[in-house]
């Protein structure tokens, strides 16, 4: 099913009108595909989306977390975590306290990446770990700390290129086997957080479009990397500035 742009921005009024979300400046594109498939995946119209979206206030909370879009992975993009892990934290050892945000964090692997490299550098108990998300579901998710993984070697080798390397000190570096976070289930194809870190990080439900910053305070870090690819231009430099003004010199 093909949509036309004035029936996708009259979708867009109509949230707007039932509800406190935005998608106004959501990435057309992104925002076209995934409304596309809702379509496809309940078998109806545009039409009938519209006036069971104005009528039920259920069904709406339904369809927005089937619009947002979650996708992580543990020690995702190993690169990053690299230099997180042996340039950005050690700024922040000796610091009293650290507060932390994952803005979009979808289903914690990102959150729990960095509880790892944390603990590691023993400085996660000072440290303050905030993650939110709009999608209650995958808060739910985070919160087990369980996750199906198609391609559980995959996984172990993005976690040995952090936690097992040192591309700063290969011959002396005493890596961190993952057993020590995680445990692994190939026959049933999971992966599970171990008890330590799960109290680690608090979970809210959060709009970063239209709530803005609810906790009263700057971050030393914020992390904001599930969702901005969704959103325009427009968007993406508003929130740039929101981050900017959000966080500690």
């Amino acid at each position: 099913m093909t949509l036309k742009i004035s029936e996708i921005n009259s979708l867009i009024d109509v949230i707007s009108e039932v509800s406190t979300y935005d998608f106004s400046d959501y990435s057309e594109k992104s925002f076209k595909r995934r409304i596309e498939k809702v379509l496809d995946d309940h078998r109806i119209s545009i039409d009938t989306l519209i006036e069971k979206i104005s009528k039920n206030a259920q069904f709406l909370e339904q369809i927005i977390k089937e619009i947002t879009v979650n996708t992580t992975e543990i020690f995702r993009d190993t690169q990053t975590w690299q230099v997180l892990k042996h340039e950005i934290l050690k700024k922040y050892q000796n610091q009293e306290t650290i507060d932390i945000w994952h803005a979009g964090c979808s289903t914690g692997q990102e959150v729990y990446s960095l509880l790892i490299l944390l603990n590691e550098m023993g400085i996660l108990e000072k440290a303050r770990v905030i993650a939110t998300d709009l999608n209650t579901d995958v808060i739910d998710v985070a919160k087990t700390g369980v996750y199906k993984f198609r391609e559980i070697d995959e996984f172990v080798e993005s976690y040995d290129a952090v936690m097992m390397t040192n591309p700063h000190d290969d011959v002396n570096h005493i890596g961190v086997p993952y057993q020590k976070y995680i445990y692994i289930s190939k026959r049933k194809n999971i992966i599970k957080i171990k008890p330590q870190l799960l109290k680690k990080a608090e979970y809210y439900k959060h709009d970063i479009v239209q709530d803005g910053n609810i906790f009263g305070k700057k971050f030393d870090l914020i992390f904001c990397r599930n969702v901005l690819i969704y959103f325009n231009h427009k968007l993406q430099n508003q929130l740039f500035d929101f981050f900017y003004e959000n966080i500690n010199d």
